[in-house]
């Protein structure tokens, strides 16, 4: 009876001690504020997306904000440097009376035309030089020797051969970013693990099917992004060729309002240009979300 008892007791003890720790044994410590800091700094780390999305604001509102506290305090001569309003009020002018809608709409298809052309011929020729040793060999010397020629020097022979309409412009465009595009893909295409190679030809595979199966889907990603930034580029060219005797165009109506001082409006047409490209950026950048959405997670 007793060594009943004492059981009961010892077991009642237990319970007791259990409900008393308990608490202290879940309880999770709150994080220090330096730990909650140090995550901002963490090499590659994540951000919840709404701390993206502020100090992505936070970084294309602060450079206007700095321009109009510049002009506002008169410390620029409006001359030189106009003030956001004017450029605002610039680009309202430029949009019902100067025929904007009409000068986006040709140079995004001068840009699209020559980056698209460079593109069909990139694509296939940085895969075989990425693949195959003795067209690397032979072409990629080429490649790098031309590539570091400027688009610019280019525009009397341009104008010599195709003459002066769209064709010039465009091809302005695709020397510009034709032989940067072949080499980065080219060196996407040799990031491809050879030991994905290696597994295809253990298991019998063609060479054929080496590059249709294992090569291409496996760089197709980083080709996406390559793409992404020769787009860029394409951009930036835009004003090189409009200066080939062009009579429209957002580069052509900034070189025009550089004649007449016009600075508001070269103020206007930079922006436009800044903002077209980052609309077609992000659009890359959606696309390869939804092509590739297992990047993420990686």
């Amino acid at each position: 009876m007793t060594a009943h008892m004492s059981l009961a007791s010892s077991a009642s003890l237990k319970q007791t001690a259990a409900k008393e720790t308990k608490p202290a044994d879940t309880a999770r410590p709150a994080a220090p504020a330096k730990a909650r800091r140090a995550r901002w700094w963490t090499i590659r780390g994540d951000l919840p997306r709404a701390t993206v999305w502020v100090l992505a604001a936070a970084g294309l509102v602060s450079p206007f904000i700095l321009w109009w506290a510049y002009t506002a305090l008169g410390l620029a001569d409006p001359m030189f440097m106009p003030s956001p309003g004017a450029v605002l009020e610039r680009l309202g002018r430029w949009w019902t009376s100067e025929g904007l809608l009409t000068d986006i709409g040709i140079s995004v298809w001068r840009v699209m035309a020559g980056f698209g052309a460079s593109a069909l011929l990139a694509l296939p020729l940085g895969l075989y030089i990425g693949t195959y040793r003795p067209v690397q060999a032979v072409l990629e010397p080429l490649t790098d020797f031309i590539r570091y020629m400027p688009a610019v020097a280019f525009i009397p022979l341009v104008m010599l051969w195709v003459g002066i309409d769209e064709g010039s412009k465009v091809l302005i465009i695709f020397i510009g970013t034709f032989f940067q595009m072949v080499l980065m893909v080219a060196e996407d295409v040799r990031r491809v693990p050879m030991t994905q190679i290696e597994a295809a030809q253990t298991m019998g595979a063609s060479r054929s099917e080496i590059v249709k199966l294992v090569i291409l889907p496996s760089a197709r990603p980083a080709i996406l992004d390559t793409l992404r930034i020769t787009c860029g580029w394409a951009w930036t060219y835009l004003v090189v060729a409009e200066l080939v005797a062009a009579n429209s165009g957002l580069g052509y109506a900034i070189l025009k309002a550089q004649r007449y001082m016009h600075t508001d409006k070269i103020f206007a047409g930079i922006l436009l240009i800044g903002l077209i490209g980052l609309l077609t950026d992000q659009a890359f950048r959606w696309l390869s979300r939804r092509a590739f959405p297992w990047r993420k997670q990686a």
